[in-house]
This record gives structure tokens, C-alpha cells and sequence, in this order.
């Protein structure tokens, strides 16, 4: 069974960042897209960051120009998320997700990280 292994996460002040890796245990093939979601206190959780065929990145608006996501498929399938001038409204559990083509692309399976904390208080 593939896991997805978070870390980064911590508490930063506003203005600062914090870089979140997510590295899957074993290659991962047939990779629709990679994203990070986060979900704050009594909130849905939200899309945060997308990255599609390896290169084409999709923001949500609030975080646009201010976070970057990227992957890394050398040793590893990994996905990142660089976030610069935090606010506190960026508090939230940033969970990663992979989601891979199956049946020949008729379905698609989603993978979770276990989500890492990350705090924005002065």
C-alpha cells in the first residue's frame, strides 16, 4: 500500500515560509495531478495547489504569488509546496494528494498525506 509521507509544516510569524514536502514510499505511474488541500477549524477542506502533466499549475486565488507548488519524480514521487508571506489565515492541516489514472484511465484513485500543521501567529 503507497503512503504519502508530509513534513515542513511548524509554526511560522507572518511574513515568513515554510516549505512542505510530501514524498510518496514507492513510485507512483499513470499521475493525473498532484495537489496539497488544507482545512482550518470548522472549514471544508479547500484546494490549495495543483500541478497536471508534470508541469501545468493551478492556484487558488488566495494564495496566488505567494506559494509554489512543484514535483520530483527522481528517486522518489514527490510534490512540494513553497509558501512565502504567510498570513494567519494560511493556519490549516495541508494534506497532500496524488491522484492516479487506473483501468486504463476509466478511474482515478485518490492517495491522502496524513497532513502537517501549519501555524502563522506572531
Amino acid at each position: 500500500q503507497v503512503q504519502l509521507v508530509e513534513s515542513g509544516g511548524g509554526l511560522v510569524q507572518p511574513g515568513g515560509s515554510l516549505r512542505l514536502s510530501c514524498a510518496a514510499s514507492e513510485m507512483i505511474f499513470s499521475i493525473n495531478a498532484m495537489g496539497w488541500y488544507r482545512q482550518a477549524p470548522g472549514k471544508e477542506r479547500e484546494l490549495v495547489a495543483v500541478i497536471r502533466g508534470g508541469s501545468i499549475t493551478d492556484y487558488a486565488d488566495f494564495v496566488k504569488g505567494r506559494f509554489t507548488i512543484s514535483r520530483s519524480d527522481s528517486a522518489k514521487t514527490t510534490v512540494y509546496l513553497q509558501m512565502n508571506s504567510l498570513k494567519p489565515e494560511d493556519t490549516a492541516v495541508y494534506y497532500c494528494n496524488i491522484a492516479q489514472q487506473r483501468n486504463y484511465g476509466a478511474t482515478v484513485y485518490h492517495y491522502w498525506g496524513q497532513g502537517t500543521q501549519v501555524t502563522v501567529s506572531s
